[in-house]
């Protein structure tokens, strides 16, 4: 390879946003794979409810 080649990195990442199943607040942006088709599901902690819920990724 010379010097003169360039590489090019491509971004394989996908943005989605987590909403909470209780209240549906849009709490948390994350990143996956984009080669990854099932949808996200965690538990995390939603500031309007103030507790640990389920939270869905959105379309």
């Amino acid at each position: 390879m010379s010097n003169r080649e360039v590489i090019v990195v491509v971004n394989m990442r996908k943005k989605f946003i987590l909403e909470c199943e209780i209240c549906s607040s849009r709490n948390y942006r994350l990143d996956k794979k984009a080669d990854q088709s099932e949808r996200f599901i965690l538990k995390k902690f939603c500031k309007r409810c103030g507790m640990q819920t389920l939270h869905r990724e959105t379309k």
